[in-house]
């Protein structure tokens, strides 16, 4: 598979590790679109929210878990916001789904 996110969970591509465990990775963001940019990705591959079934969508649980765990660590109390872009109209530049975490400063109003 030629999965960007799936090289960087082999290890084959580096990245700046913020969590991981047997599930997720969690890493920096090589282009930050805020202060603090997180990607947080499950390890088995899923294409994007459109994938997600009955089989696999406890994933997203434990997800958003980590996610408060991670944005706490990261100093983020005063807020923060969780996008997940979805497909080419959406945005989803990798194909693997992923979850940015966004804040460290105050964040534009506007969702587009």
């Amino acid at each position: 598979m030629d999965c960007l996110f799936c090289k960087i969970i082999a290890g084959e591509i580096p990245s700046t590790k913020i969590y991981e465990d047997d599930k997720i990775l969690a890493f920096r963001d090589i282009n930050p679109q805020a202060p603090a940019h997180i990607l947080v990705i499950p390890k088995e591959h899923i294409g994007g929210v459109d994938e997600l079934n009955s089989e696999n969508v406890a994933i997203v649980s434990h997800i958003f878990a980590k996610i408060a765990e991670i944005a706490k660590n990261e100093g983020l109390e005063k807020g923060y916001r969780v996008v997940s872009n979805v497909g080419e109209h959406g945005c989803q530049s990798v194909r693997h789904l992923h979850f940015h975490i966004l804040g460290g400063s105050q964040l534009n109003g506007s969702m587009v």
